[in-house]
């Protein structure tokens, strides 16, 4: 073999598909990630048509944007009835908690515009498909957040400046509590079903509104302190909760910016190579890329394989690397994978393209 360049991969409109070739697989097994693994694996297999599979991923859409509208509602309810109590006990602390929940109610809104989004088929402007959606969705939270963060500061410093009296200690400590359980009921559910369909950004809100819980949490100690004769308790809780909601901000951003630049989780990278290292006929594995597309993964690789192999054995041996990596890198879409005959003495199968290549050296 004189070496070719084996690219694996759909060629389709849907580039969630990862069969190019039509096999089929009556067994059950974690071949799809993500949004179509989950509705797959309720049904007990999976198939290669790309027809069924944008069905799979719109039913995975339309529950994770009925998950995001359900906690909507009841992080909507909480913030409105903590509104409520402050506008009777004029704390700041709740206050400063109120605004944080109207802002963690309203992240889902355009989570939710990126999983619809993110279901339409790739274009041949888009090629990679709309999956991109959901980062620049995870932007837009982290401007809600920001703002959020900005107003409950000015409010909190406001009343450490120009103290105020504190009424209906009993309500504060109560709506608290209600904002406490309805961020932990929100959490839970955004979680279960975010971990359901493969949607790391549903999971991440769920953490996010599980944090915010327990600053709930801490309306309720400030109002216990006011109780206990230290008025400015209220407005330190208040600075307390604002703290929190920059230590969200950050890591939040610190998320985004990662995705972003398509950084991953290097233990993922060595799990791709382990993996395909164990394929008979691979000698050697390198170029190892993975990124993010939305909640799912794609890989591209270089394999290296016996130079007498003829196109149709190389072909093959990518196929079983290909097929190896959906089945055990969790979240994996498809990957696209080059072959390279063993070098032979004085051989340079690159050689074409070497002036192309960037320079290793510092």
């Amino acid at each position: 073999m004189s070496g070719h360049d084996h690219i694996v991969g759909d060629n389709g409109a849907d580039p969630r598909g990862h069969d190019a070739h039509g096999h089929d697989d009556a067994h059950d097994h974690p071949h799809r990630r993500g949004p179509v693994g989950f509705v797959v694996g309720l049904v007990g297999g999976h198939g290669h048509d790309h027809a069924g599979s944008l069905d799979d991923s719109l039913m995975a859409s339309r529950a994770g944007v009925r998950a995001l509208a359900i906690s909507l509602a009841g992080l909507l309810v909480t913030a409105v009835l903590e509104l409520i109590v402050f506008s009777i006990s004029d704390s700041v602390g709740l206050l400063a908690d109120t605004i944080h929940n109207f802002a963690d109610a309203f992240t889902a809104i355009p989570i939710g515009m990126a999983l619809l989004i993110a279901r339409r088929p790739a274009t041949r402007r888009y090629t990679y498909g709309f999956g991109r959606s959901e980062d620049l969705a995870g932007l837009a939270v982290l401007l809600v957040i920001a703002a959020s963060a900005v107003i409950a500061a000015w409010e909190a410093v406001s009343r450490v400046v120009h103290p105020e009296q504190v009424n209906n200690l009993g309500w504060i400590a109560a709506a608290g509590m209600i904002g406490f359980i309805g961020n932990e009921v929100a959490a839970r559910y955004r979680i279960r079903v975010g971990r359901r369909i493969g949607s790391a950004a549903l999971v991440a809100d769920g953490h996010h509104a599980r944090t915010d819980g327990f600053t709930s949490l801490a309306v309720v100690a400030g109002a216990i302190g006011v109780a206990l004769g230290w008025r400015l308790a209220d407005p330190i809780v208040g600075v307390a909760i604002t703290v929190a909601i920059f230590g969200v901000l950050r890591g939040a951003a610190r998320d985004i910016y990662r995705r972003l630049m398509d950084a991953v989780d290097p233990a993922l990278v060595d799990q791709v190579e382990h993996e395909a290292a164990e394929v008979d006929g691979v000698r050697q594995v390198d170029d190892v890329r993975v990124r993010w597309i939305g909640h799912e993964l794609r890989a591209e690789l270089n394999l290296t394989v016996d130079g007498d192999l003829h196109v149709s054995q190389a072909h093959d041996i990518a196929e079983h690397v290909r097929h190896r990596l959906l089945h055990h890198v969790h979240r994996l879409a498809d990957a696209t994978i080059h072959t390279d005959p063993a070098e032979e003495a004085g051989s340079d199968w690159h050689a074409v393209t070497a002036h192309h290549r960037r320079s290793s050296a510092p």
